[in-house]
């Protein structure tokens, strides 16, 4: 149907109409984007080291990271239909200081995330070619693709990509964790809320919480519901099965590589390093236990889950970043119609940042991460989730939502909890910094 498969259709006849459509997984499509870009190496490195070092003791911190985050993704959707503007035009009416905080934030976030996400999908593809061309080319080679590819499609050609490789992304966990053949009574028993007995287990506890599954690319959900064609009350319905589908999704790829780092690495107590690398160990690792064909299909899948991310933030922010420079620029009101219409997606600011994404982070494949940069960076990245939950609490209980679609008890409750969770973790961020370095 022409008013549920992308913008091109998206503000045209039917679309003012708000009567509620049925959930239907018909029209699934935001929710799988979310997840695949929320969802990158990182992340799954992390789960990863958390079930090597603790087996399933943090199974359950591990889901209730995905419920904290179903519901920051819920509330920046229905903020985007019950109202009808995007979010950004939501933080611009709560003082000037939202827009210092995200111009400051997304050109220097975007800096340094360019060559990481670069880096990322490159990891895979020179394991899988090894003798092709460095690491640095094949980074350059992912940035140019994902620049290219976005620029010239517009949100469904996105989406349906996306899907496909959520779908290698699917396989290939779900494959790994059958193959190492989890202990299912240990799994149930990861389901209670039990802390390991080590040294600061509650920060790593609740860094495991707040580490999967998104940082902007949550608030960028609103902007893909409304490309997607919704935006108005009428889809909340089908946004809230969306939004399920999405975390469900992103909760079956943590629980899968909880038990590869469980049963693989935590049986047979084998540490892998933090961070993209780590993938790559645990590529080695699965060629001697299981064969040079288990390896490949892991690494294709390593692709699939960095590349997403890649491909994902250099359109989600990308559309942000058009509606942050249309608000600049004295636009009065910001609405989802607009983003509907494809008109974003077209724009120069769009492409500005997907440009500013690609060329400026070569820079930093070469030459490594400026020391002091990287101190910005991680502050900045720290501090934009708890942004993110008290902004939308604010806007969610105040006249600025019609009161029909104000936050509940249940919504105000994962909100605080989602803010406060962030708000620790962005304090610790700060505290580790080397800032005697800094200065």
């Amino acid at each position: 149907m022409a008013d549920t498969t992308g913008n091109t259709a998206a503000s045209q006849a039917g679309e003012a109409d708000s009567r509620p459509r049925k959930s239907s997984w018909r029209y699934i499509g935001p929710g799988i984007v979310v997840a695949a870009t929320g969802v990158g190496a990182g992340d799954l490195v992390a789960t990863l080291i958390a079930g090597s070092n603790f087996g399933y003791t943090l199974l359950w911190a591990a889901i209730i990271g995905c419920l904290v985050k179903i519901s920051l993704a819920e509330a920046a959707g229905r903020w985007h239909l019950s109202t009808g503007r995007t979010l950004f035009d939501g933080w611009t009416s709560l003082g000037r200081w939202t827009t210092y905080f995200f111009a400051i934030y997304v050109v220097i976030w975007g800096f340094v995330y360019g060559a990481a996400a670069m880096s990322s999908s490159a990891l895979p593809l020179q394991a899988l070619f090894p003798h092709v061309m460095d690491l640095e080319w094949w980074a350059i080679a992912c940035g140019l693709v994902g620049l290219v590819f976005v620029w010239f499609n517009k949100y469904a050609v996105f989406e349906k990509v996306m899907t496909v490789l959520v779908g290698v992304m699917f396989v290939v966990t779900v494959y790994l964790a059958i193959r190492v053949t989890p202990n299912i009574p240990d799994a149930f028993a990861g389901l209670l809320p039990v802390l390991p007995d080590e040294k600061d287990s509650i920060l790593n506890t609740l860094g495991l919480i707040g580490g999967v599954g998104g940082t902007i690319t949550l608030a960028a959900y609103g902007y893909w519901v409304n490309a997607k064609g919704w935006t108005n009350t009428g889809w909340m319905k089908v946004m809230r099965l969306d939004n399920r589908v999405a975390y469900a999704t992103t909760g079956i790829f943590v629980i899968a590589m909880l038990f590869v780092g469980a049963e693989l690495l935590h049986s047979a107590n084998v540490a892998i390093a933090s961070g993209d690398k780590g993938l790559i160990q645990l590529s080695d690792i699965l060629e001697d236990k299981y064969g040079a064909a288990t390896a490949k299909f892991f690494l294709i899948g390593f692709f699939a889950t960095s590349f997403t991310s890649l491909i994902g933030v250099w359109h989600g922010v990308s559309l942000m970043f058009a509606d942050f420079v249309a608000r600049y620029r004295g636009r009065e009101e910001l609405k989802g119609e607009e983003v509907a219409s494809g008109e974003r997606e077209r724009s120069w600011p769009f492409r500005a940042y997907l440009l500013w994404l690609t060329f400026p982070p070569i820079v930093l494949l070469f030459q490594g991460q400026p020391f002091r940069l990287i101190i910005i960076y991680g502050v900045l990245g720290a501090a934009f989730l708890p942004f993110l939950a008290g902004t939308l609490i604010w806007l969610l209980n105040s006249s600025r939502t019609p009161s029909q679609w104000r936050n509940g008890p249940l919504s105000n409750a994962m909100l605080a909890i989602a803010g406060l969770l962030f708000l620790v973790l962005c304090v610790k961020q700060i505290w580790d910094q080397p800032w005697s370095e800094f200065f």
